[in-house]
C-alpha cells in the first residue's frame, strides 16, 4: 500500500541544498514505496507551521505528514506548540518510544526531545527532531514499520481508513 506523504522541514537556516533531514526522509519513503506529496522548508514560526500542516491535514490526498525540526527547547523551537492543537488524537507512545530508542544513541540528551505524533482528520502527523540521525532513528525503528501494511500485529497504514469512523 503506497501512501502520500508530505514532508515539512522547520528551519531558519536550511535550504533545499542543506536540508539533509528532509532529503533523508524523502529518500526513505520513496525506497519504502510511498509517494512524496510535497516537501517544504518553513522558518520557525508557529502560525506558518500550523497553516501548512492544517492545509495538508485538510487535503484528502495526504495520508501522512512528517515534520523535522523545531522540537527542542530553544525560544525558536515551536513545532509541538504549532501542531498539537491540530491533532484529534495524540499518539503518546510515539514520543515515549522515540526517546527510549534515542537514549541508546545520545544518552541523557534524549530528554531534550519533544518528538510527538498523532492523528488529525485521518492524517497521521509525526514531529521529529531536526537532526538527520534522529530522523533515521524514527524512520528505521518506528515509522517505516507502522506505514507498512505487512507489520503485525497492527500498523497505522491499515487503520488509516478507519480514523474517521463515527
Amino acid at each position: 500500500m503506497s501512501l502520500e506523504i508530505a514532508i515539512l522541514t522547520i528551519s531558519d537556516s536550511r535550504t533545499e541544498a542543506s536540508d539533509t533531514s528532509g532529503a533523508y526522509l524523502a529518500e526513505a519513503l520513496a525506497t519504502a514505496g510511498h509517494q512524496l506529496h510535497e516537501k517544504v522548508i518553513c522558518r520557525d514560526d508557529k502560525y506558518l507551521i500550523r497553516a501548512l500542516v492544517a492545509a495538508w491535514i485538510a487535503d484528502p490526498g495526504v495520508d501522512v505528514v512528517m515534520i523535522t525540526g523545531g522540537t527542542g527547547f530553544t525560544g525558536r523551537d515551536v513545532t509541538p506548540e504549532a501542531v498539537l492543537p491540530l491533532l484529534d488524537k495524540k499518539m503518546d507512545g510515539f514520543g515515549e518510544l522515540f526517546r527510549s530508542l534515542s537514549f541508546d544513541e545520545i544518552a541523557t540528551s534524549a530528554i531534550q526531545s519533544r518528538a510527538v505524533a498523532g492523528v488529525a482528520n485521518a492524517t497521521v502527523v509525526f514531529c521529529l527532531p531536526g537532526s538527520t540521525g534522529a530522523c533515521r532513528t524514527a524512520w528505521q525503528q518506528i515509522i517505516e514499520a507502522q506505514l507498512d501494511i505487512n507489520t503485525k500485529p497492527c500498523n497505522l497504514a491499515t487503520l488509516l481508513p478507519r480514523f474517521n469512523e463515527i
